[in-house]
């Protein structure tokens, strides 16, 4: 059971609503974890420009391998079905690239380097090594490539902090959990 409330829908002012029914629109269903965070408008105003912002930032799989990567590392099981069901059901990954990913397995040098990478710096907490620069930038990584990397696994960090600490409800489909 999640550990904070939820607002009634009736408590929901407007334009929060619009940002429900926007998410709700974009995914098919609408999230718990984005209902829960309609408890304070302004989280969810962050939550939701951050993402937006990272939208920009390297190719759809790209993201969705990191925040795959992230989400494992962090044993967050919303965020990890939730990042589950858009690499499957909007940026066309497959069950086993989806499984690569969380394990930072794949058979591709670059989407491989860019996953152990991402778990790399939660695990030293951003402390990398000269080592882990060099096996991401011998994958094929820029600098600046470098620093988005790193932008998507922190505003990653952030929901999976946010659902951890509610433990929310899986209500994903097909996540089985």
């Amino acid at each position: 059971m999640s550990r904070l409330s939820t607002p009634e829908l009736t408590d929901i002012d407007a334009k929060t609503q619009g940002t429900l029914d926007a998410i709700a629109k974009q995914f098919g269903f609408a999230p718990g974890m984005f209902t829960t965070l309609a408890a304070n408008p302004r989280v969810l105003e962050i939550v939701m420009g951050l993402q937006g912002g990272i939208a920009k930032l390297l190719d759809a799989k790209t993201r969705h391998t990191i925040a795959l990567a992230t989400s494992r590392s962090n044993d967050c099981d919303y965020c990890s079905a939730l990042h589950g069901y858009i690499s499957a059901n909007l940026a066309g990954m497959s069950t086993e690239e989806i499984e690569l990913a969380r394990s930072g397995g794949f058979t591709d040098p670059k989407r491989a380097a860019v996953a152990r990478f991402s778990q790399q710096v939660i695990e030293t907490r951003g402390q990398v090594g000269d080592d882990d620069i060099a096996a991401v930038r011998d994958a094929g990584y820029t600098d600046p490539e470098i620093q988005a990397i790193v932008t998507v696994v922190v505003v990653t960090l952030l929901t999976n902090y946010l659902n951890n600490v509610n433990d929310t409800v899986v209500d994903i489909p097909g996540a089985g959990a």
